[in-house]
Order: structure tokens, then C-alpha cells, then sequence
């Protein structure tokens, strides 16, 4: 794709960086296959390619984000599905990361999508206050199908269905804090805690830490880490964003440079798309672009260091069909594709790939917040597809799935099954 920015314009490392991902682009069309919102809207501008032509646009010009660009940005999931499908390796997650952050710095949204955003940016990345949140819509939650009907409160309606009945309390999973092996060490690991993960299913966390300690896997929770900033970033709010991750770098630091750690480990795929971009993120950063490349070095999925780890082949504690639903940021993002499959067929499980599993579950972060209708729409097609497959539960390695998805057959992470067929307790909400 030919481009026309000023050498004042490429002065900008993010423009710079922009125009060299433009000028990758060769229109072919390949990514409107695999988009979810073309795959449903139909709409060539709700396709990357689409998308791509407007973030030129926007960016050449040097103009404002208007109410095209914003309308079919926002309706973008990230899910990168058309990186994996692109010929041409366009890094369609940089480009659009940046449109966002224009789009924060110049488009001034009407007030009720200002006000909900910024309470999402406000809440959901500190847990008391997450907490705190949802206390308030476990009591507004019967009430969410009315408020859905007043016109404007449909993105509420939407909070209101996805919060948890009973939200969870303070574990001694959320850290700080070490837990020792309880064999011979082999290993030192920092884990991600996180913060909404550890407020919706701590239990993820909890069998994470169990089946390292009984593997010889010394397990840290750093003082000081917190949120990823994946939430923020990709809302377009960079400053929050790079704030926050500034103090989880610097706390995972401080553990690397002390006792060492042989990895971080993260246990939610679209907290770790984000670390293990975090060397990009910072790169004009003098005083964090080589902390930021240190932590994004050593920065792993739980899948992927456990299959590090070559653990025996072992019988299922119960023969059941797992439907393995690979989330977006997992197969696209980070490109895992086939350990968390192998890991589970390892541990004696019969595993089922879902059909279109290419395409989204309509999660996304806060996707199903912000854009509730179409993310029932790709959620309702994803439940179809988990259907066809028959499973007694499925696995998948990302809170956001587990929430969009949950209702009908069990849905757990990956690590909860590996957990219990290494000798952890059964998963909560499995089949008797």
C-alpha cells in the first residue's frame, strides 16, 4: 500500500511505525474470511482491510477521528484473527492499538459512552474496587433485563449479565506472597495474579500454583504487580496503560534480579499477548525499554511451560470429551496453538477441536461490554459450534471465554483439568 506522510509526520515513532504496517498491506483480502464482524455485518469496512483504508485515512491526514472511523474501530474486536491469515505479515494489532490511542486523543465521544468507559477503565483493573462493583450488580443483576429495555442502558444490561452471582473474596492466591514446592526444586516462576481473573475464579490461579508446587515448581506472586494494562491499552487509554504495567514490570524486576525467576507465567492469554508485547510497548521508554524487553523474554502461558516441562502421559481421573475452544488472544495473539491440546490429551482426555474455532466467542476484553449485540451474536454462534462437538466441558485458557461462555456445559480452564488429573481436586461445576 502506497503512502504519502510528511517527514514531520514519520518524526512520530508511532506514525513511523504505522505507515511502515500500511505499506505491508497488499489489499488482497485474505483477512475478510476470517474477520468475525465481516463474517457477520458483511460490511467491507468491518473488515480489516476496511478498517485498514480508515486508519490511513485518519492517520495521513493527520486528522481527528470521526464518527466512521470510531463506529467501525470500536466494533473491531482484536481478536487478530487476520494476522493469522495475512500473507503479507501485517501487524494489524499495532496499527489498530494506535488508531485506539488517536481516537482517545482526539474523537470526543457523547457522554454515556464516555461515562461507561471510564468507569471500565476505573474499575475493573483494581480489584477491591471490581469487587466493590460487583457486590452492587449482584443486586441489580435480577433487574437486568428491564434495564436493558430503557433506551441507552443496553451496555449495562450487558455488565449486569455477566457479573457473578456470588463475587469471590481475598484468596492467598492474589499474593503477595511465595509457595514452595513440595519436592525437590526444579524451578522458580513469578505468576501474574492479575486483576479480574483472580476476583471471578481464583480457582484458576489456585491450580496453577498446586500442580507447579507438586511438579518442584516454586511459585512467586511479586510484591507490587498488579494489572497488565491490557485492559487499558486496548480502550486506547495508553497513559493508564503504561502506568500500570510500569509497576508489574518493575515488581517482576525486582524478583529477576534478586532470587531469579525462570519464567513469568501467565494464566489468562489475553493478559499475555499483552506482556509478551510489553518490549514493543516500551521501546521509546529510555528508563523501561530494557526492563520491558527482559520481562517479555521470560514471559509464558501456562500451557507453554508446563509442556517445557515434559510431564508423564497419565489416565484422566474421569474418561470425559473435552471440547478445547482456543481464545483469540491464545491462537492468533501469541500463536499457541496445539499444547494446550496436547497437555490435555497427555492427561488421558479425549479432545475435540470446535468447529470455526478461528473465529471469535465475542468476549474480547470489554467487547462484550461495549458492543453486547454483536458479541451475542458470535457468542450464540460459538455455543452452537461447542454443541456439535457433544463435550462433557469444555477448556480454554482465557477468563473472558469462561465468562462469555459459561451457562451451559462447564466451561473451566485449561489448568483446572491438568490440575486434577495430576492429583488436584476436581474442578467446581464439573459432571458427577
Amino acid at each position: 500500500m502506497q503512502t504519502s506522510f510528511s517527514l514531520a509526520q514519520l518524526a512520530d515513532p508511532d506514525v513511523r511505525e504505522s505507515e511502515k504496517i500500511l505499506r505491508t498491506c497488499v489489499h488482497c483480502g485474505f483477512c475478510t474470511a476470517t474477520c468475525p464482524t465481516y463474517v457477520l455485518l458483511g460490511d467491507e469496512l468491518d473488515s480489516p482491510r476496511g478498517r485498514i483504508y480508515l486508519i490511513k485515512d485518519m492517520l495521513e491526514g493527520g486528522k481527528p477521528a470521526n464518527e466512521q472511523v470510531v463506529k467501525h474501530v470500536d466494533r473491531c474486536l482484536s481478536c487478530l484473527s487476520c494476522m493469522s491469515t495475512c500473507p503479507s505479515g501485517v501487524n494489524y494489532m499495532h496499527l489498530v492499538d494506535h488508531a485506539r490511542a488517536h481516537i482517545e486523543e482526539t474523537y470526543d465521544r457523547p457522554l454515556a459512552d464516555k461515562v461507561i468507559r471510564t468507569a471500565i477503565a476505573g474499575i475493573l483493573p483494581y480489584r477491591n474496587r471490581f469487587r466493590l462493583a460487583l457486590v452492587g450488580a449482584a443486586m441489580a443483576r435480577p433487574f437486568a433485563g428491564p434495564i436493558g429495555k430503557v433506551p441507552g442502558f443496553k451496555r449495562i444490561s450487558a455488565m449486569l449479565k455477566l457479573a457473578p452471582r456470588f463475587p469471590h473474596g481475598r484468596t492467598a492466591s492474589e499474593g503477595p506472597g511465595t509457595f514452595p514446592t513440595q519436592v525437590e526444586k526444579r524451578g522458580r516462576v513469578a505468576l501474574l495474579s492479575g486483576c479480574v481473573q483472580p476476583v471471578l475464579d481464583p480457582g484458576i490461579n489456585e491450580a496453577t500454583i498446586r500442580l507447579l508446587n507438586r511438579v518442584g515448581v516454586e511459585v512467586v506472586i511479586a510484591r507490587g504487580e498488579t494489572c497488565c494494562g491490557s485492559l487499558a491499552h486496548h480502550m486506547g487509554k495508553s497513559e493508564q496503560s503504561h502506568e500500570t504495567a510500569k509497576r508489574t514490570i518493575d515488581a517482576w524486576i525486582a524478583e529477576m534480579d534478586g532470587e531469579g525467576l525462570d519464567a513469568i507465567i501467565i494464566t489468562a492469554s489475553g493478559c499475555g499477548t499483552t506482556i509478551k508485547d510489553y518490549g514493543f510497548m516500551f521501546r521509546e521508554d529510555a528508563a523501561y525499554a530494557e526492563k520491558a524487553k527482559r520481562v517479555s523474554a521470560i514471559a509464558k502461558d501456562i500451557t507453554e511451560y508446563l509442556e517445557s516441562l515434559k510431564l508423564a502421559p497419565v489416565a484422566a481421573p474421569k474418561p470425559l470429551t473435552v471440547a478445547y475452544h482456543s481464545a483469540c488472544s491464545m491462537q492468533h495473539g501469541q500463536q499457541i496453538k496445539t499444547t494446550p491440546k496436547t497437555l490435555l490429551s497427555k492427561a488421558g482426555f479425549t479432545v475435540r477441536d470446535v468447529p470455526e474455532g478461528h473465529l471469535c466467542c465475542g468476549s474480547a476484553g470489554t467487547y462484550n461490554m461495549l458492543q453486547p449485540e454483536l458479541s451475542q451474536q458470535l457468542k450464540a454462534r460459538k455455543l452452537g459450534n461447542i454443541a456439535k462437538v457433544a463435550p462433557d466441558v469444555v477448556a480454554t485458557g482465557n477468563i473472558g471465554c469462561i465468562t462469555q461462555l459459561s451457562g451451559g456445559v462447564p466451561v473451566v480452564h485449561t489448568i483446572e483439568l491438568l490440575d486434577w488429573a495430576y492429583g488436584g481436586p476436581k474442578p467446581a461445576g464439573l459432571p458427577a
